[in-house]
């Protein structure tokens, strides 16, 4: 038996031999004696004491330990990530019964990030070489700033501990410019011929990789309602013009419009001035003003990027018209700038992505800008002959996107099918016929499957079906859509942790007024789990959403299940995270590739660890300590001890 186990034993005895010490001192009335009648009072009858539980210290005193053991034991992780995130999990749990030992914590959890965040760059950083000298570019997945993570635990709980790790972090920045300036070749510079070279510009919708992670956890600060640590955290971050900076400012304003316009007018300034800005500079620019949560840029081949952050975020009321003005007279600047010779051409739009711009911004310019009209109009004639016809057209929809609303009367299903005169091949109809079938699934046009029925390649048909499946089960369970939602998880082509998924969610959406039916499709969903393949994360997942949803219905059952939870993890081998679940679904064709993800809390350890450590805290602690993976184990016991120190439980 281990201390934590042993000393959770002997706490319990304890408070049993206290609480029955408790019971004995209290008064007891006489069995032969009748006690006096008290006159009755016409006040108020007194507020009756507050129940002591002689088990709250005891239960608080238990968590206390489960920390510190798990703290101690996260020393010797084999995941440096791992190690620094549960360190610094465990120092915000302690923070308000053991302030000084979540400092210590705190600064072992940032000694680690140190370490693991070196060795995660050094990877990226070997991982871009490899990519660039293979195909002459990079595509990477940032990994998480560990160091990032552990500032924001720290400076939520003390400015003093946050100051402390700002500063260790611009030390070790500057540290590592210094370093990279007498190392590696700048990743920035293209190389030209004769010895001599050429600035190229970076992807306006990247941000350096410091940047980018400072920026990412200043608009997590912003989330949680610590303004003025984001916007000093930010500040260094916001002295270019990319798609994180401009998000960062756009989330600011409504929390302090003030700072953010200020901050935007100085980058407006910077931009000017600088001569790698290009179209996609003055595009993402004007994002602040008209569209806040959506940046398009554009490609030297005429492509567009769309990128968004949130839904129906209306553009700002009160920009003033001072404002306004500098960035027109900046994009103006900018785009009417000397057009360099094409094998000089270094911009991230290129002629033609420059051409789109102007097309796009102009009537913006005819609005709020006119006198900057006609010689822009000048400029786009000039690009017409570096612009593919194909992108001169006015149906070309990243030019209107986001600044004109969408006509309603549209049919975009006819405009889809009026390109079938153009495709030669079977391979071009299909592609024509898919665009119809995504068209007609927005217009919930009924022609869906006479869409679907004519496209030739019968594997392109299965892979279209299970995206399309899955994105109408997502929309059925948002729309509480009971009879759509089991009728895809028990006919349409969803793989089984999305089945999975969508009968515990129909389930949830049953249990209140129709509690029995609620259970039967559980049991339906526990079924369709245990399919999945022993070895796979998703069966463990799958199996937390299930249990999390018998404990409102049968708490037994969820017991029961959590235990297949235990194994179901074991057997996947350290795949298994116990957090940050998702489903993801994919379609790629030729032409496009399409991906959906979204988190699902269900599929997390803390929730269900949460309400059973209420319900039995020594129960939950043996099951927590059963994983063999680090990872669920550290989640598991971190969300006991949680759920015992907070002091606002939930029901």
């Amino acid at each position: 038996m281990s201390y934590s186990a042993r000393f959770f034993t002997l706490a319990l005895c304890a408070a049993a031999s206290a609480a029955s010490a408790v019971n004995a001192q209290q008064p007891q009335p006489s069995p032969s004696k009748p006690q006096p009648k008290k006159a009755a009072s016409k006040s108020a009858p007194a507020a009756a004491a507050p129940e002591v539980d002689p088990m709250a210290e005891v239960r608080r005193t238990t968590a206390i330990s489960l920390i510190t053991s798990l703290a101690d034991d996260a020393r010797t992780f084999r995941d440096p990530t791992l190690r620094a995130r549960v360190q610094a999990r465990a120092a915000d749990a302690l923070w308000e019964t053991e302030k000084e030992s979540a400092r210590t914590l705190f600064r072992r959890a940032w000694d680690e990030a140190e370490a693991a965040d070196a060795e995660n760059d050094r990877r990226v950083e070997e991982e871009k070489r490899r990519q660039t000298k293979e195909r002459g570019s990079f595509s990477i997945q940032l990994p998480p700033s560990l160091r990032s993570e552990v500032l924001r635990l720290a400076a939520k709980r003390e400015r003093e501990l946050g100051e402390e790790f700002l500063a260790r972090m611009e030390a070790s920045k500057k540290e590592e410019l210094a370093n990279a300036a007498t190392s590696a070749p700048d990743a920035n510079v293209e190389k030209q011929g004769g010895g001599g070279t050429q600035q190229r510009r970076p992807d306006p919708n990247e941000a350096p990789t410091a940047a980018a992670k400072r920026l990412g956890l200043a608009i997590q600060l912003l989330e949680d309602g610590d303004v003025e640590r984001a916007i000093q955290f930010a500040d260094p971050a916001l002295s270019q013009v990319h798609m994180p900076a401009l998000e960062f400012l756009a989330r600011l304003r409504p929390k302090n419009a003030k700072a953010a316009d200020e901050r935007y007018a100085a980058l407006v300034q910077r931009a000017v001035l600088d001569p790698s800005a290009d179209a996609n500079t003055v595009s993402l620019l004007a994002s602040y003003i008209f569209t806040p949560a959506l940046y398009v840029t554009f490609t030297a081949d005429a492509g567009s990027n769309s990128n968004s952050w949130g839904r129906n975020i209306p553009a700002p009321s009160d920009i003033s018209p001072q404002l306004r003005a500098a960035y027109f007279r900046t994009a103006a600047a900018i785009l009417l700038r000397p057009i360099p010779p094409p094998d000089q051409d270094r911009s991230s739009s290129g002629r033609a992505g420059w051409y789109l711009v102007i097309a796009r911004l102009l009537p913006l310019f005819d609005q709020y800008a006119p006198d900057k009209s006609a010689p822009l109009r000048a400029r786009l004639a000039a690009l017409i002959p570096d612009t593919p016809e194909r992108a001169r057209g006015t149906n070309h929809s990243s030019l209107t996107r986001g600044l004109v609303p969408e006509d309603p009367n549209r049919d975009r299903i006819q405009e889809t099918l009026s390109r079938l005169g153009e495709a030669k091949t079977s391979e071009e109809r299909d592609g024509v016929y898919v665009d119809a079938v995504f068209n007609a699934v927005r217009q919930k046009d009924p022609r869906v499957e006479e869409f679907f029925n004519k496209i030739e390649d019968a594997d392109l048909r299965k892979r279209l079906r299970a995206y399309i499946d899955f994105e109408a089960a997502e929309r059925a369970v948002r729309d509480k859509d009971v009879a759509g939602a089991l009728r895809l998880a028990r006919t349409g082509s969803l793989t089984p942790i999305q089945r999975t998924w969508a009968l515990t969610e129909t389930s949830k959406l049953l249990a209140k007024d129709e509690p029995g039916r609620s259970l039967e499709i559980l049991e339906e969903a526990l079924t369709e789990a245990k399919r999945i393949d022993d070895a796979s994360p998703e069966r463990a997942s799958a199996l937390v959403a299930i249990a999390t949803q018998f404990y409102e219905l049968d708490r037994p059952r969820a017991w029961e299940v959590m235990l297949e939870v235990v194994k179901a993890s074991d057997s996947a081998e350290g795949r298994f995270s116990g957090e940050d679940g998702t489903l993801s679904v994919r379609f790629q064709s030729k032409n496009s590739t399409i991906m959906s993800s979204s988190s699902v809390q269900s599929f997390d350890l803390q929730g269900i660890f949460s309400k059973l450590a209420r319900e039995d805290l020594t129960r939950a602690v043996e099951l927590a300590r059963g994983f063999g993976g680090e990872s669920p184990r550290a989640v598991a016991t971190l969300a006991v001890a949680r759920a015992v120190l907070e002091k606002k439980q939930a029901n």
